[in-house]
């Protein structure tokens, strides 16, 4: 009698474990996702700060007009266009003669603004808009003009 219950009770309980998984399962990898994607967001909101320093640090150091800060700055996070990067001379209209290039500029700020990441959490789609990035530096190469070649 007590075998034949235990193989009724066994019988019964067959299976309960995978249903267990099933439920689980599904709140578990979603949680796990939504921990990368936002690992992932957070990887693009460090490396936009880092590409408005190496966009200022590109104007002072190698005295690079805005065409090649804002490729290089795009080279290194591909989700920025044109129109999220900002690169501004000190004095304004310093950088406006061809002829003495960006020599009389004594700073420049390089901003990255108005940048969004969609993220692929299952059952929860977000678009994140990053804050925005601003980096000035005083110019090093002061009295110096646009001959030399734009650093690499």
């Amino acid at each position: 009698m007590k075998a034949q219950r235990r193989l009724v009770t066994s019988g019964r309980q067959r299976g309960v474990t995978a249903v267990e998984f099933a439920l689980i399962s599904g709140v578990f990898f979603t949680l796990l996702i939504g921990i990368v994607e936002f690992s992932r967001v957070l990887f693009y909101w460090n490396t936009a700060a880092e590409v408005t320093r190496l966009g200022a640090r590109m104007a002072v150091v190698c005295d690079s007009g805005q065409a090649s800060i804002k490729t290089r700055m795009r080279d290194m996070l591909p989700i920025l266009d044109n129109t999220n990067i900002s690169v501004a001379y000190a004095p304004a209209g310093c950088d406006a003669d061809p002829s003495t290039a960006r020599s009389t500029c004594q700073r420049v700020t390089v901003s990255v603004a108005n940048v969004s990441v969609a993220t692929v959490i299952p059952l929860v789609p977000m678009t994140l808009s990053m804050p925005p990035f601003t980096t000035t530096l005083t110019r090093e190469s002061m009295q110096t003009s646009t001959g030399g070649s734009v650093c690499s």
